[in-house]
Formats: C-alpha cells, structure tokens, sequence
C-alpha cells in the first residue's frame, strides 16, 4: 500500500526510547542528492547522518546554521500545505527546520481520526527536523496535545498569528495577541507536562539530549509596537530560565494584508531589544535569498544564487538596494517561508523560480507520503506558476495549468506531467524522473 511507509501518531511507544522503533533504512538513503552545494555533506546533513534514529534538538540547528555564518532557513506552518511530502521536499532543498500546518489541539486530544489526519511522518529512519504548530487557548489543552506528538517532533509552537476570522472568533491565533497572561500559562503548563512525561526541556541544556524538545512561540505584532514588547516580556519570563525556546515574530498587525510589506522597522527593534534573550525567527517576505527586505550580517553577499531568468542580474538587484538603503538586523537568527516556499520549495537552495528538478523530488516523496488528490492539484498549480520572486518565469503557461487542474485521477495527473516534461525537455525521454 501507498501508506505503508508513513505512520501517524497514534499508538503506544517504547518506554525507553519515547518513540517508536521504525528500522534502520532511511528514505533519504536511497534518494540522489538534491542539494545545491555539490557532494560534500555540509553539518547540518551530517547531523542527520549522525543521528539517524534520534530527533534533533532545533535549538542544535540553530547552533549549526550560526556556526555556518547564515541565517537557519525554516518551514512556515501553513493551512493543508505542510504535509509529510512536502516537508521531504523542501528539506531536499536547505529547509533545516520544518513547521506542519497548525493543529486544534483540542481535536487533536479527542479525536483518533483528527491525529491520524494531522500528522504524518516517515517510517524509514529520520524525518526531516519537524514543530507541530497548535492552536490552542487552554493551557491544559496544549500541554495534553504536546505529550501526544512529543515522541514524533522535535517540539511544539502555540500559534498566535494567524489572522483569519474563524480562528480569532474561537480566541485562536492572533487573537491571543491580547492576551498575553494566558499565552503565558499555556507554554510554562506545557514545559511542566513535558518535563513531567521525561522529556528534556531544559533549552540549550538539553541540546544533546536525545529527548531534548522545544516550546516556541508564532506572534504577530500590535499597532503600538509597546504592547509587543509588553507580550513578548511578559512571555519570555525570567532571563535566567526563560519559558521558550525561540520567538518567531510575523511583522504584520492582524489587520495587515499579506500584500502590504512587513514592518522591518518593527522587526529591527524587537529583535534588538530581545535578540541577546532568546532565539528569533522572521516570518514574512522571505521571497528569494537575494531580495530581503533588510541586510544582515549572516547574509552572504557573495553567495549569489543561480537565477533561472536571463532578464534579472545580480547588478540589477545590488543596484536597486544601493539605491535604496536597507535596515541592518544583526540579532535575527533565520528565516521562515509561506507562500513563496509553497510556489518554489528550491528557494533555499538559491532558485529565485521553481526548478522542474522540485516538482519530479516532490512527485517521487508523493508516492511514499501521499495526500488528497485536490492537495496535489494545488501544490503542482504553484509550484508550476509564477512565484513571488522577482523572477516570474513559470513552469507551465496559464492553459497548462488549468488543463492539469482538470485531470480527475493521480494517474492522468502523471500522464498530464509526463508529457510536458517530454515535451519541454524538462525530464528525459519517458518524461518525469522518478527520484526513488
């Protein structure tokens, strides 16, 4: 079966280890390297090499990715669009870390079929570096969820940014912006849970320790920038033992439409203020490595990526912040990508449009990891469209996609990609490559 080499969360785990034993072959061993950087294994691979049965600490990567002099590059949690095959995906790419799309916990502790739906991951070996995103807004809620997904991640993170209606009329998502107390109480109910069930959440303490597990926190930002700060100081705790791991700040308020630019100059303030306390992560206008809003000192100007479009230079972008100066933020410690990763899950590898290479990677995961087949429709329509770089080139034209749209089954959908890739002389001569 198409299944049989994923599981979900449910069911009981070893009373040594905290997780299940899933065998020694793992999937990224029988796959080609994808990776940019040519055949040699940079850390944060040979971590996993390392470790091929044990979960990651993040804050470990963290470390690497520093010690490497670039920012960490991460997963956004998204709704539908973080599933197993996609997280395979774009860690193929550089993506260290990744989020799943956000989670009730309240379901989630209730419902079999709610944690068999809402988290997947592999059975053969090492996953890549997951957080289980949770909507919550009881701490006892969030604590319970935590335990449940502790064996299978490497730590958890309460969502108080997602601006839609619905979330915020059940006081989810950014509505907890107002909240802070409460937001509070849920990550120090959920350490003490954690800690209590054995897992290690000692924070950088625990960073070697192979049940070490992290409580993060996802934010938006208030109008008055003074009440963030109150939120992000109130929920930092004290400075000796601080309640999470990182803070990942979207620099939008919950009214700010995606099409408007984040707020750098919020960002450079807060992290600033707190970037020395504890870890933090931008959310927001990750497009591209070579067109962020801001400069920083963990940006390499001279790792250029490979651009897919004759029309855009390296001088036209250089020229374009020389001629409009741009804040520096040496205190952020990585990035995290939505919308333009789900449209190009190379972008960390440096490719400011979607390769082909990532749709046939993502097609190859699919098959082990498989989702609904509307899903699938919508990964490949992005991935095949033009992205939000500044490079618009787009794997299929307009017509192709909606003629992919209107495949019915997965096997005319293969067909369908087949034959553009005979066709524009993407693949090889019987179309797709299978990677796997």
């Amino acid at each position: 079966m198409l299944i049989a080499n994923t599981f979900t969360c449910n069911g009981t785990t070893s009373s040594q280890s905290g997780r299940r034993n899933h065998g020694s072959r793992s999937l990224y061993s029988i796959l080609p390297l994808v990776r940019y950087q040519g055949s040699e294994l940079s850390k944060m691979e040979a971590l996993l090499e390392d470790f091929p049965q044990d979960i990651v600490h993040p804050l470990k990567l963290f470390d690497i990715a520093k010690s490497e002099k670039r920012l960490l590059y991460t997963l956004a949690p998204m709704v539908r669009y973080g599933k197993l095959a996609f997280r395979q995906t774009v860690h193929d790419y550089g993506t260290d870390l990744c989020w799943t799309p956000m989670i009730l916990a309240k379901e989630f502790n209730r419902n079999r079929f709610a944690r068999d739906s809402d988290l997947t991951i592999s059975t053969n070996g090492p996953q890549p570096p997951t957080v289980v995103q949770f909507g919550a807004n009881v701490p006892q809620e969030l604590a319970r969820a935590s335990t449940l997904v502790a064996p299978y991640a490497g730590g958890v993170d309460l969502n108080c940014g997602c601006p839609q209606s619905w979330a915020c009329a059940e006081t989810l998502g950014a509505a907890l912006m107002e909240k802070r107390e409460l937001v509070r109480d849920m990550v120090v109910e959920t350490r003490e849970y954690l800690r209590r069930d054995g897992w290690g959440v000692g924070k950088e303490k625990d960073i070697d320790n192979p049940k070490g597990r992290s409580v993060s926190v996802k934010i938006r930002v208030h109008k008055d920038l003074r009440k963030t700060m109150d939120f992000i100081t109130t929920v930092l705790g004290p400075s000796q033992d601080r309640h999470i791991d990182w803070l990942t700040i979207h620099p939008r308020t919950r009214q700010t439409p995606s099409s408007t630019p984040i707020n750098v100059e919020a960002l450079e303030i807060l992290t600033t203020t707190f970037g020395d306390q504890v870890p933090i992560l931008l959310s927001g206008d990750v497009f591209t490595l070579n067109s962020l809003p801001f400069t920083s000192p963990l940006l390499d100007p001279t790792n250029t990526p490979t651009f897919t479009s004759k029309s855009i230079s390296t001088d036209n972008i250089l020229r374009q912040k020389q001629q409009s100066p741009l804040l520096n933020i040496p205190k952020l410690s990585g990035l995290m990508s939505a919308r333009a990763i789900l449209a190009n899950p190379a972008l960390y590898a440096g490719y400011d449009a979607c390769p082909w290479e990532a749709l046939e990677t993502f097609m190859s995961h699919l098959a082990r990891a498989p989702l609904p087949f509307k899903l699938v429709q919508h990964h490949l329509s992005e991935m095949c469209a033009p992205g939000m770089g500044p490079n618009k080139n787009a794997l299929l034209t307009k017509p192709e996609r909606n003629a992919m749209l209107s495949c019915t089954n997965m096997v005319d959908l293969v067909d369908f990609l087949d034959e553009k890739a005979r066709e524009k002389g993407y693949g090889d001569e019987f179309g797709m490559r299978r990677l796997v």
